[in-house]
């Protein structure tokens, strides 16, 4: 396969809102030794991004200024160790940076195959999310067989994609929204409740629904005062995951609950850690989830697309909560 040696790609003209974001011509990258060069057909949107555009979540150091941490494209270079046989491949893959671009390069370890069910779009809004997912519900989470899930912001992208592996895992799933049409979204995924948080007391209405007992793991981005609320709504044993801030890491808790119900507090983040356990899950979700996709019992739900040369109204789509399901960037390239 041959390529161009320039690529359009975004840059962040400084720390601001979407206005800050352009287009430049950049030259291609080249893979290093385990690496890959994929062209590009799609990059996922992801709160981080908007982050980063912000200024509050710079890449790790080494790492292209460049955003997006999800990709789909067709491999066309390999680096040092991996296979001439991957090159035209349809993959997906988690980057760390790049995404946002014509060409990115890619750990082979942290790329996927594309399931069949779904075209290079769809699978551009996988890995970040299902990487997430998978790794916080189930491994930190350790949601088991019959037990609860409450999901905070089940509309969003990540919600979307924890409402459905949590149910597909025998769990009962309650999810939060913010209107109507968000808690129908979310029950149409597959949640036995949704909860309108505008208009609902989550904290009342998970303690009716469970009878008292409360829920077994609380899936969290907002912080602020949802912390202490998801604390006072755990069942014994509990799990609390916190992925995210839209509000404040800062707060005033009482943590009489941890004690007498033996709760656990727990959370991460996933763009600073080593290939080598970004692997790991990798592998878990090639066992575990990439058979649920390939036979359509779950997918992604792709809200809008929009061309590269319009990511500053994706961030916008973004920022506004409107959306349901998975922005995603469509690269023609």
């Amino acid at each position: 396969m041959t390529w161009p040696q320039t690529m359009k790609q975004v840059r962040f003209s400084g720390a601001g809102g979407p206005e800050v974001i352009e287009i430049e011509i950049a030259p291609v990258p080249s893979p290093g030794d385990g690496q890959v060069l994929i062209k590009v057909a799609a990059a996922g949107v992801n709160r981080p991004d908007c982050l980063q555009r912000a200024g509050g979540y710079p890449p790790p150091p080494g790492a292209t200024a460049v955003p997006g941490l999800e990709i789909a494209g067709h491999v066309v270079a390999v680096g040092n160790g991996v296979p001439q046989s991957r090159i035209g491949e349809a993959v997906c893959a988690l980057v760390i940076s790049g995404g946002y671009a014509e060409y990115a390069v890619a750990d082979d370890a942290l790329c996927l195959p594309v399931p069949k069910p779904l075209s290079l779009v769809e699978a551009g809004g996988l890995p970040e999310t299902y990487f997430t997912v998978y790794d916080n519900v189930f491994t930190r989470g350790r949601l088991r067989t019959g037990e609860t899930i409450l999901v905070h912001g089940g509309s969003s992208g990540i919600g979307s994609t924890a409402i459905q592996l949590a149910k597909e895992a025998g769990a009962t799933v309650y999810a939060t929204a913010g209107s109507a049409e968000k808690c129908a979204f979310c029950l149409s995924l597959g949640a036995d409740e949704a909860i309108d948080y505008r208009a609902q007391d989550f904290v009342a209405e998970a303690r009716r629904l469970t009878g008292g007992k409360g829920v077994d793991v609380v899936l969290d981005m907002v912080g602020g005062p949802y912390v202490q609320r998801n604390l006072n709504i755990l069942a014994v044993e509990g799990r609390l995951v916190q992925i995210a801030f839209l509000q404040t890491s800062k707060v005033d808790l009482d943590l009489m609950n941890v004690m007498l119900r033996r709760l656990t507090i727990t959370g991460s983040t996933l763009r600073a850690r080593s290939v080598a356990l970004k692997t790991e899950i990798a592998e878990e979700l090639r066992r575990h989830v990439w058979p649920l996709l390939e036979d359509g019992a779950v997918k992604p739900i792709v809200h809008a697309t929009f061309p590269l040369e319009r990511a500053r109204e994706a961030h916008a789509l973004m920022e506004s909560s409107a959306h349901l399901g998975k922005i995603i960037l469509e690269i023609d390239s």
